[in-house]
């Protein structure tokens, strides 16, 4: 049975300043960022089943609002809701046979959506599957992804999604994490792993290799673009060198589009996955849509051990302190993607965690809005700031 909590009601967006260069247009014709008021209204969170079996979730919104969840090992499947996630139409096959690796990502500039699949799990060979009508069907394309600086051409397995960045020189820039494995996912190679990321200036038929991140050890990463431009970087580190932490998560970010990393920082406030092991989890992560803020917020389990208590955690300064969490789901919470609502839709002022796991278990999308996290409990990484409070 699903579980229902009252939701607010989803209003329009405010269309002031969304002029090219401050707000741009999606190609639905809809501004990027909106309004903070329709992320905090009556609070509410709601948890509905999407697939039974397999494993790896990805979500984002399409540019029409149609939220589109992958998911899969042996077959990559899609399901899509256009009524802002409270019901979901049948599975859509991307690929059979398929393993899913993550990344999904809108091309806001036309509303193409793309699909990263491996022959099994990496390393492994990969195939780019598009599509031009959010989420309905898919087809491979061809595509180069060139090697990074040290030569090597990156895994896609297994990351949350892609974005397009908005703001500064490289907007319209399509932009996934990626990694680099070093042969094979084994515990003697960790200390040679690195993650980093693909971008595409030519809607997705050409893909550069950024730097790698400056740590080594990572893993399954996370990405976004926040207000001035700059590229947010934060990722599972399986491995760290004597004296470091690989509990909790690892950052950095870029001024040149994901171009190169820096500012590699140690973020005591966010767990990587279950605190009894280095192994971490994969995390969801997303920028709400909010024109001038720099709201974020992170998904994981938040546990002493084993993969459950999945927790939400809430951003206001771009990620440099994390002030307040709360509990999604007690039970089963593993590898979790996050996405945010878009301006004008039917997802306006929600968040989306589709993560492994929750009541029936398989995958289960979580929609909650930003009045619902703040309700959580404070963590003493920072404060939740008056202009959030007045609102």
């Amino acid at each position: 049975m699903t579980r229902r909590i009252a939701l607010p009601t989803l209003c329009s967006c405010l269309l002031a300043g969304t002029g090219a260069s401050a707000n741009p247009l999606t190609a639905a014709a809809l501004p990027a960022e909106g309004d903070l008021t329709p992320h905090v209204g009556k609070p509410g969170l709601e948890l509905v089943q999407v697939f039974k079996r397999e494993r790896f979730p990805n979500i984002v919104v399409a540019v029409d609002g149609t939220l589109v969840a992958t998911f899969g090992t042996g077959s990559v499947r899609a399901r899509r809701s256009s009524d802002g996630g409270a019901t979901w139409g049948e599975e859509i096959t991307i690929s059979k046979p398929g393993f899913q690796c993550g990344g999904l990502t809108v091309n806001e500039g036309n509303g193409d959506i793309f699909a990263f699949v491996e022959d099994h799990h990496p390393p492994a060979p990969l195939k780019v599957f598009k599509s031009g009508d959010h989420g309905k069907t898919w087809g491979e394309v061809k595509a180069v992804i060139k090697p990074d600086s040290l030569g090597n051409v990156p895994s896609m397995h297994m990351n949350d999604r892609g974005i397009t960045l908005r703001h500064g020189e490289h907007k319209g820039r399509i932009i996934r994490p990626s990694r680099w494995y070093a042969g094979r996912n084994a515990r003697e190679k960790w200390p040679e792993h690195y993650t980093n990321a693909i971008y595409s200036d030519d809607g997705g038929k050409t893909w550069e290799t950024s730097d790698p991140f400056p740590a080594k050890g990572t893993g399954e990463a996370t990405i976004a673009e926040l207000s001035d431009g700059t590229v947010y970087y934060n990722s599972r580190r399986h491995w760290a060198q004597e004296g470091a932490d690989p509990r909790r998560r690892w950052t950095a970010t870029s001024k040149d589009g994901g171009k190169t990393w820096n500012g590699l920082t140690y973020l005591k406030a966010l767990p990587d996955g279950p605190q009894n092991t280095n192994y971490g989890c994969m995390a969801g992560l997303a920028r709400l849509n909010v024109k001038g803020h720099d709201i974020i917020l992170y998904s994981n389990c938040d546990s002493p051990g084993g993969r459950k208590l999945g927790t939400v955690w809430a951003s206001f300064d771009g990620g440099k302190t994390w002030p307040v969490k709360r509990l999604i789901f007690e039970g089963s919470f593993a590898y979790s993607s996050m996405t945010s609502g878009r301006p004008g839709t039917k997802t306006e002022g929600m968040a989306y965690v589709h993560f492994e796991g929750g009541p029936k278990g398989g995958s289960t999308v979580a929609r909650f809005n930003l009045s619902w996290v703040l309700e959580g409990k404070e963590t003493g990484d920072g404060t939740v700031p008056d202009w959030v409070k007045s609102k």
